[in-house]
């Protein structure tokens, strides 16, 4: 009987210097999995970097935790990559359509449109944009706003925030003074910021414009050209943009671009400030306002034209 309890001595002992292992509190257990499908790595390393801090007996069960969700994620990018560079031409598009009008009857009949579309291609090596928009107002039988806009941008990704891009576009503003206005350009550009929910890219490079006058003739010129594109999520349902191109490609996208074209002739900004707020998953309503500036438009014409919107703008 003695030697049995002499023997059982070491494992008291052993049971006493070793605290027993504890399982990973369910509501420690309940955040990382939040978390985890609230998509965002910022927030998982956090709640787990709090965890062990804790829950000390448990750091190997956090960093198993820890580890596993990293390489979901690079799975997910490894395929998110691959998925990008095979995708044919037509397929992976964003884009989103805009819609506004308006209507005035009793002493005074107007009516106004105005609408557009901007999509976007965003594959590994290259960007590719479009957007375009009609503008129209007619008051007491007059037509006193009439400007059509369309524009291609490509992109190429030199590496995550340097790039090259091309420009052809496409404006036409008879109250304005130019029934037709062709610009070609192309450079280089850089994003400065590239966070979730804001994003600045600045690019610039040498233009070439072609410009038809309403009253006849025509000019053309050497220009450069400047842009800046300028996006930033304010909150969950509110978003502030400025400029006037297209870049869809995150949450912090912008949705405009503003451009300062300039040459020997005339000197030429359009920019546009807009505020979006969501209605529901894809539509939202859009506040924006812009101005284009001409230095030396043509004669009896104002430097400057200015226009406000209110429209509904839906994703897709």
């Amino acid at each position: 009987m003695l030697h049995k309890f002499l023997w059982s001595l070491p494992l008291v002992a052993v049971g006493l210097s070793s605290p027993a292992h504890a399982a990973l509190p369910e509501p420690v257990k309940a955040m990382i999995d939040a978390a985890i499908a609230n998509g965002k790595k910022e927030e998982v390393a956090s709640i787990i970097k709090f965890a062990k801090l804790s829950n000390p007996d448990e750091i190997d069960e956090l960093d198993a935790i820890q580890s596993a969700y990293n390489a979901k994620q690079t799975q997910l990018a490894a395929e998110e990559k691959r998925a990008k560079m095979e995708a044919p031409f037509f397929e992976n598009w964003t884009g989103e359509g805009e819609l506004g009008g308006f209507r005035n009857t009793g002493n005074s009949s107007t009516v106004g449109l105005s609408g557009g579309i901007r999509l976007l291609k965003d594959a590994v090596k290259w960007r590719l944009k479009f957007r375009a928009r009609a503008d129209y107002q007619r008051s007491n039988g007059v037509t006193n706003r009439e400007q059509y806009a369309a524009a291609i941008e490509p992109e190429y990704k030199i590496n995550d925030r340097l790039f090259t891009y091309g420009l052809a576009q496409f404006d036409r503003d008879a109250f304005q003074g130019f029934s037709a206005r062709y610009t070609v350009s192309g450079g280089i550009g850089y994003s400065v910021l590239k966070e979730k929910h804001i994003n600045l890219d600045l690019k610039a490079g040498p233009a070439w414009r072609l410009t038809e006058f309403s009253d006849g003739g025509s000019d053309s010129s050497l220009a450069g050209l400047i842009g800046l594109d300028l996006g930033w999520t304010i909150a969950k349902n509110l978003k502030l943009s400025q400029g006037a191109g297209a870049t869809l490609a995150s949450d912090a996208s912008s949705l405009t671009s503003a451009n300062v074209i300039f040459s020997s002739g005339n000197n030429t900004l359009t920019t546009t400030t807009a505020l979006d707020a969501k209605i529901n998953g894809k539509l939202s309503a859009r506040f924006s306002y812009a101005v284009e500036h001409e230095t030396n438009p043509p004669d009896g014409r104002e430097k400057t034209d200015t226009l406000s919107r209110a429209t509904l703008v839906y994703d897709f």
